[in-house]
């Protein structure tokens, strides 16, 4: 479709003579915008963030910020995008912009430095600039953060929307000060009234070029047809893992559908007896919605990635890729969920530990799709998700372990345990919750289920850690779990 086009800083913007795999960065930079920097190329370091308008969670419309380096811009065909230049309110010819709050914060507290990444800090501190239910603290709350709450601001920013963001010259105290230091948005802030309207509905997009299709259909029916026809086609949400592939490997597809946008891939429903989570509704969007209502989905999401890519990346897409070290599986198999795949003829429910049946892959044919992730109620009383990785945030898991414990008159009832990175998929842990069930939850119980938790699972050597040392964290992660739980009935 030739006429495929978005609107950047309220201006439109034909897509074409680009191919379907450009990304949003390549786009922007090609028509002058080149605040939007190129700095890994694998979404880890936030130099080419930029603001998508999407469907809120508590407004109309959510201003997020998403890593342009990822995105294919036929993917954008109808929506609406801001650059760190369109933040800036320009005047009349011959008169200077004047800056926006967020950019005249990061200018007077001295955090730009050399500058590279700070348009990519700019886009991502707008987002939480114009979070809907961010808000200021009363003066007790103040005091308490002067205290000690180094990751949210007395004006309720919260330093993890900036945890995707790299800066080279260490230069992250005045970015600090500049993220605690922004007010409320104006009333007559045109951005911030963009929120009161609905955002761009998805478009019906067929863009080719050089012998490449981007596709995206209307309804769930027309996609899953499409991938009957052609089961060559990959398949993309948040572009997270496929843009990687684009960037570094220089991976090319004749056919791309797109399902981010399908609304019956974007449902959230809290049932009598299960909750279902569209497999296209993004992690920020099912941590916002949830709300903590499922306390092991709520353990895992600031562990997951950074904000950056929580705001694209999926669930459905983190189970699709197979990953034998994707967050999600572990917990997923503790909660023991299941999933619906569906194809053009109906749909099956296949319980997630039954899913993975090798390296990167699974039951899933090529022509079916995740519809949902179901999670049976009711949900176990003590969890916990322990991550091993080399860095706090933003780090790809060494070891990932998710309990889910149903502990009743001191005996554990019954036991779940969901493992990542110690063999080939990602794995339940059935030798050591048979080792705990029907037994004392006690120190010598706790102790035995360690010395068989370290024997689960292939655990292999390579760059992140060695077999022994894998194996090492998996009993050492249950001790921690039962010292948790010991101090949190003491106390």
């Amino acid at each position: 479709m030739v006429g495929a086009r978005l609107t950047v800083n309220g201006e439109d913007a034909p897509i074409a003579p680009c191919a379907p795999h450009t990304t949003v960065l390549d786009f922007l930079r090609e028509r002058g915008l080149t605040g939007t920097k190129e700095g890994c190329a694998e979404g880890e370091c936030g130099a080419c963030s930029v603001l998508v308008a999407r469907p809120g969670v508590n407004k109309p419309t959510d201003w997020v910020a998403v890593n342009a380096c990822l995105v294919p811009v036929a993917s954008l065909d109808g929506q609406e995008v801001v650059t760190a230049e369109g933040l800036a309110t320009v005047g009349e010819p011959g008169t200077p912009a004047t800056l926006h709050p967020v950019q005249e914060e990061m200018a007077v507290r001295g955090g730009s430095q050399c500058g590279y990444c700070t348009p990519g800090f700019i886009c991502s501190m707008a987002s939480e600039y114009y979070r809907p239910d961010r808000c200021a603290h009363d003066e007790g709350a103040v005091a308490d953060h002067a205290e000690g709450d180094a990751e949210h601001g007395p004006n309720g920013f919260d330093l993890h929307s900036l945890s995707g963001n790299l800066c080279r010259c260490t230069g992250y105290r005045p970015i600090r000060d500049a993220a605690f230091a922004v007010g409320e948005p104006a009333d007559e802030d045109p951005l911030a009234q963009r929120r009161e309207q609905a955002p761009p509905a998805a478009v019906a997009t067929e863009y080719t070029r050089d012998d490449s299709t981007f596709l995206r259909r209307n309804t769930l029916a027309e996609t899953l047809q499409v991938l009957r026809e052609r089961p060559e086609a990959v398949v993309v949400a948040g572009s997270t893992d496929f843009g990687v592939e684009v960037n570094i490997r220089s991976r090319r597809a004749e056919c791309v559908v797109a399902i981010d946008r399908l609304p019956e891939l974007r449902e959230l429903r809290v049932e009598s007896d299960h909750i279902e989570i569209g497999a296209a509704l993004t992690l920020t969007e099912i941590e916002r919605r949830l709300d903590g209502e499922v306390p092991l989905l709520a353990e895992l999401f600031p562990q997951f990635a950074s904000r950056l890519i929580r705001n694209s990346g999926t669930l459905g897409g983190n189970l699709g890729t197979g990953s034998p070290i994707g967050d999600s599986p572990p917990v997923l198999l503790a909660l023991e969920a299941s999933l619906v795949l569906a194809d053009a003829d109906g749909e099956r429910v296949v319980p997630l530990a039954e899913y993975f049946t090798g390296y990167r892959q699974s039951v899933r044919r090529p022509d079916e799709l995740i519809r949902s992730v179901r999670i049976p109620l009711p949900l176990a009383p003590v969890t916990a998700f322990h991550k091993i990785a080399k860095r706090r945030f933003d780090d790809i898991s060494s070891v990932a372990v998710a309990f889910a414990l149903d502990i009743e008159d001191g005996i554990v009832r019954k036991a779940r345990i969901g493992l990542g990175g110690v063999a080939a998929t990602p794995i339940r842990s059935l030798a050591t919750e048979e080792a705990l069930e029907g037994r004392p939850w006690s120190a010598e119980t706790v102790e035995a289920a360690a010395r068989v938790l370290r024997g689960e699972g292939t655990p292999m050597s390579d760059h992140r850690a060695s077999s022994l040392y894998r194996s090492a964290m998996l009993g050492q992660s249950l001790l921690k779990l039962y010292a948790q739980t010991t101090e949190a009935v003491s106390s």
